[in-house]
């Protein structure tokens, strides 16, 4: 007789919250960007080693290479994560005045009620380029910014916000910002969604600012402008140890004395850009210094990665090395010890990413590790699969 399985789960110690990419679909607009049938999984599948030993290709497993149109694919990745301990995904949510683009799959989350597995968004408002980098250059749809547009996204938040699966923090309903210093005078725009989601569904949002290498603010400051938290998130280059070249060295005094600048000119000098200069990161040793940090404000949310490699998206890459499961078990439970004295509802941990595959950042199985950096999520999330 095949053994049935159940999922036996005290309360978790922590929230911890998934950050989830729609971009395993086709779009028009991306099959006229890139190419017809563009999706995540066209750049995920060029993937070759820049040096020996380099953990090339990321190829998925147990789901495929799945198209996120397909019901069945997105009840199959919520069971996985709630086997897992994880509480909600977070999903990007890409809206350019009025257009919003890769919203199938939510929409359709949406409409369906299903999967029944709660869920929050953020709002990833940078710039689309061709260089998949930021650059200014090469733009293919810009983020701006109005007062009308102000008020219909909103208006249109306020509709999901009503969600019943909706992950809510001291009963509202929790709301990323990626950039939130991109938006000009953003203070005032909190205030005018507070007020306008209060008088539509009776409760303001929980609206969190996300922090990341490229931040031109601090904590307190993002606080500041009227978030209510702030993401700590991860990788961050200013986080990063004394990092490695292609060939296992040590890289130079300069590049680890600027190391700022020197990304900056990667990202906007177009020669540059073109030379494959990789920045190369022992998974360990970020994990050391990650740990060895000063505790969290709390109003800061920690971010904790598996595994982060972006070759197959950038000429020259970074690429966080020798990623393990018991190393990435050890960083988790840092973060939820840093999170259990807060009260219940704001003990919230964010895991960078689901399915960040082009980015070589995925808590999903793939071929070379299979399960075991979920099996370790579920075991310091305090979840345990029984066997009966």
């Amino acid at each position: 007789m095949i053994p049935q399985t159940s999922v036996e789960s005290a309360t978790p110690r922590a929230r911890a919250i998934a950050f989830y990419l729609p971009q395993f679909h086709p779009i028009p607009e991306n099959d006229a960007w890139w190419g017809k049938g563009f999706t995540e999984w066209t750049n995920v599948v060029t993937g070759t080693p820049r040096f020996s030993g380099h953990g090339q290709p990321h190829l998925p497993a147990d789901l495929g290479f799945y198209d996120l149109r397909i019901p069945e694919t997105r009840q199959q990745q919520a069971d996985m994560a709630r086997k897992a301990g994880i509480e909600a995904f977070c999903y990007y949510h890409y809206w350019f005045k009025g257009k919003r683009l890769l919203n199938r799959p939510l929409d359709e989350v949406l409409a369906s009620g299903k999967p029944d597995f709660p869920f929050c968004l953020c709002w990833a408002n940078e710039t689309w380029s061709r260089a998949w980098s930021g650059r200014e250059h090469d733009v293919l749809i810009r983020q701006d910014y109005d007062d009308a547009d102000n008020t219909a996204h909103i208006a249109w938040l306020c509709e999901v916000f009503s969600d019943s699966r909706y992950l809510r923090v001291e009963g509202r309903p929790l709301f990323v910002i990626y950039r939130p210093e991109a938006i000009p005078d953003v203070s005032r725009i909190l205030q005018q969604w507070r007020r306008a989601s209060l008088d539509r569904i009776g409760v303001e949002p929980w609206i969190c600012g996300v922090r990341t290498g490229f931040s031109s603010l601090d904590t307190s400051e993002t606080l500041a402008l009227g978030f209510d938290s702030v993401i700590e998130f991860e990788p961050n280059r200013r986080h990063f140890p004394r990092a490695k070249n292609a060939t296992g060295q040590a890289v130079s005094l300069l590049q680890r004395l600027l190391p700022a600048a020197w990304y900056e000119a990667m990202r906007h000098n177009r020669w540059l850009a073109k030379r494959n200069v990789n920045t190369i990161v022992d998974y360990s040793a970020y994990v050391d210094r990650a740990i060895a940090r000063p505790s969290l404000d709390q109003a800061t949310y920690p971010v904790v990665f598996p595994s982060w490699d972006n070759t197959v998206r950038r000429t020259s890459a970074t690429i966080i090395e020798n990623h393990d499961a018991a190393q990435y078990a050890r960083w988790l439970s840092d973060a939820v010890s840093r999170v259990t004295t807060r009260a219940p509802d704001q003990r919230l941990i964010f895991l960078n990413a689901w399915n960040e595959w082009a980015e070589g950042c995925h808590l999903e199985p793939d071929q070379r590790h299979g399960h075991t950096f979920l099996d370790a999520t579920a075991e310091v999330l305090g979840v345990r699969e029984a066997v009966s």
